[in-house]
């Protein structure tokens, strides 16, 4: 939950017009400070910016979502996508009748 003073200034932020990164800078200056006071711990400058984004997300600031911000991108499985689902359904049969034969 963010401190009561983080809520209004980015509130104020906002009345003003700045834009939702400025809002949300709130946030993460928050977080920073967590962090370095050793309110609860955090591996990286990288982690404590991504929480601080999320409580600002939470809180209602219009921000958007960095494109490939996940661990492995949106295509992770590009390999197994291509495949069609009839011949993943051959290839997992084929490989079960095999086992099968061999343990006869």
């Amino acid at each position: 939950m963010p401190e009561k003073t983080t809520l209004r200034r980015a509130r104020r932020d906002r009345a003003e017009g700045k834009a939702a990164t400025t809002q949300a800078g709130e946030f993460v200056r928050e977080e920073m400070e967590h962090a370095k006071r050793g309110k609860h711990p955090v591996k990286s400058r990288k982690q404590a910016i991504a929480i601080g984004l999320s409580k600002a997300r939470r809180a209602g600031v219009k921000i958007p979502r960095k494109k490939g911000s996940t661990a492995r991108g949106r295509s992770g499985g590009s390999r197994s996508t291509s495949r069609s689902s009839a011949a993943k359904s051959r290839s997992g049969a084929s490989s079960r009748s095999r086992t099968s034969r061999r343990s006869r």
